[in-house]
């Protein structure tokens, strides 16, 4: 495999910055799996994501007593969008808030943009 067959990955609004404020061990876990979706592989830890677009994935990391979430979407264009990531603060149920929902909505718009712009 060369450097050709290796998505690419673009970070969409603040998701970067959250992934670097979660401990190291998320952040390891969760790079290990995006390079997997850079490959073209699906890791074990990803899901789909309900309520958006096919395509749309999440990483689900637990570590000690807490859920961390990265959203990712495949089906866009050749590159990987990460569109959101969180720490799950849900006071019950596995249910995404309606805030993040909404905001992983509006990136993947502005990431189905910004793949138009590319073309």
């Amino acid at each position: 495999m060369d450097d050709d067959d290796i998505r690419s990955i673009v970070w969409v609004g603040d998701a970067r910055e959250q992934v670097q404020s979660f401990p190291k061990a998320v952040r390891s876990d969760i790079g290990a799996a995006l390079y997997d979706v850079q490959l073209g592989e699906k890791p074990p830890k990803a899901k789909p994501s309900k309520g958006v677009a096919r395509g749309v994935l999440e990483i689900v990391t637990r570590f000690e007593t807490d859920t961390y979430r990265t959203v990712y979407a495949v089906k866009i264009g050749r590159r990987v969008y990460v569109l959101h990531a969180f720490q799950k603060k849900a006071p019950k149920g596995k249910k995404t808030p309606k805030l993040d929902v909404d905001m992983i909505t509006r990136r993947y718009k502005e990431a189905v943009a910004k793949e138009k712009e590319q073309e």
